[in-house]
């Protein structure tokens, strides 16, 4: 079996550049080897949401996705506010400032990963959906890449994209050099109903024990991420539902009154992870096959989708060029994408080491540097901008 382009990893980036991919002409297979977790029949909610920003947002709607997903599980926002740990320090951004009409838009992961499927199966017959499937060898050609799965079949392409995350098994068969540290903590997430109205502002509040952020759903209920050190964490997910809500309520000065626990918490490890080269011949990385971040900027999936954007838009504008692999080709996609994973690599492993600094002296430079960039719109809206992409 022949292809222009194989994509490795059916998460929502790889699957989001299919559905980028689907009217481009080009014969493309996704390759996953889990069917994906979809929206259950009941209403209940995923503790799993992400932040997509504007930028993200119109990428999804270019590909068919946004159109499919549950307007009444999709709550924007309007407001940010980020608080220091002093319990005054305090920078706040808001979307009438910006220019905008919102900052971002909370949503539940299986809600996108529901909608981008339903969107890669509606598409025709140029893109086969292999699932389950196990890859076992890739074996790579000057004019192509040979890709053998488990159950025999031997599939040829013209490029291979590497989307299966942070661990990618498509990575380390390339022999890409990676290097990573933990930052040994956890991030736990768990959904509340809340007694008073978020108002559409996400919180955010960077404390001693960790970054702990309170994001809008619809109604009273909220979203919490806490990342916080690996036996803190171990204690919140021990604690009586009572004690964890009352904990959480504590944590974030009672903003939105008394909390009801709405998911269970769960926890997954936070990692650094920086790629050296995100090409080789006849392979590109995107998402978290790419980059790992902290998730304290809430920025990780959209710089994903930045990646899947551009390798669409440079696939779909490479004009007389029939070879998707060619090298100059993915030069163009590395070149472009490099600088804003670099900023956003520093700027989340800075802010971590900074605020994960118990130094006295450090504590009250990193507070007053909030409260005097809250005074200088001309730098807040520099900093957001960035996010809106």
């Amino acid at each position: 079996m022949k292809f222009d382009i194989i994509v490795i990893g059916g998460g929502l980036v790889g699957a989001s550049l299919m559905a980028a991919l689907k009217d481009s002409g080009l014969k493309i297979a996704l390759i996953e080897t889990r069917e994906p977790a979809l929206l259950p029949e009941d209403d209940s909610w995923d503790s799993r949401v992400y932040a997509i920003s504007p930028g993200s947002a119109g990428f999804l709607q270019s590909c068919g996705v946004w159109q499919r997903m549950d307007v009444d599980r999709i709550t924007p926002v309007y407001d940010m506010a980020v608080f220091g740990d002093d319990n005054s320090a305090q920078i706040s951004f808001n979307s009438y400032e910006m220019g905008v009409s919102e900052l971002a838009f909370i949503i539940e992961n299986r809600q996108m990963q529901t909608a981008v499927w339903e969107e890669l199966e509606s598409a025709d017959e140029d893109i086969e959906i292999i699932c389950p499937a196990k890859c076992t060898s890739i074996v790579w050609h000057d004019s192509h890449v040979e890709i053998q799965l488990e159950d025999g079949r031997l599939l040829e392409t013209a490029l291979v994209v590497g989307a299966d995350g942070v661990n990618s098994w498509v990575r380390k068969q390339a022999g890409i050099e990676v290097s990573r540290h933990s930052y040994h903590q956890i991030g736990v997430v768990a959904n509340f109903d809340a007694q008073h109205s978020h108002r559409n502002i996400a919180h955010q509040w960077f404390r001693r024990d960790g970054v702990l952020a309170l994001l809008p759903l619809p109604d009273k209920r909220v979203s919490m991420v806490w990342s916080t050190t690996e036996e803190h964490a171990k204690q919140l997910r021990e604690l009586s539902v009572e004690d964890l809500c009352q904990r959480v309520a504590e944590a974030s000065s009672h903003t939105l009154g008394e909390l009801q626990l709405v998911t269970p918490p769960l926890g997954f490890p936070l990692n650094f992870v920086h790629v050296k080269n995100l090409i080789k011949p006849r392979l590109v990385l995107v998402g978290d096959a790419a980059h790992g971040i902290h998730p304290l900027a809430g920025q990780g999936v959209n710089l994903g989708l930045r990646d899947t954007r551009e390798l669409a838009a440079q696939m779909n504008a490479r004009g007389l060029q029939s070879d998707c692999g060619d090298f100059t080709l993915l030069r163009r996609y590395e070149c472009a994408r490099k600088e804003d994973i670099l900023a956003l690599e520093a700027v989340t492993d800075g802010l971590q080491k900074l605020f994960g600094n118990s130094d006295p002296t450090v504590a009250r430079l990193r507070n007053l540097g909030l409260e005097i960039t809250n005074h200088l719109p001309l730098i807040k809206n520099r900093l957001m901008q960035h996010a809106l992409n």
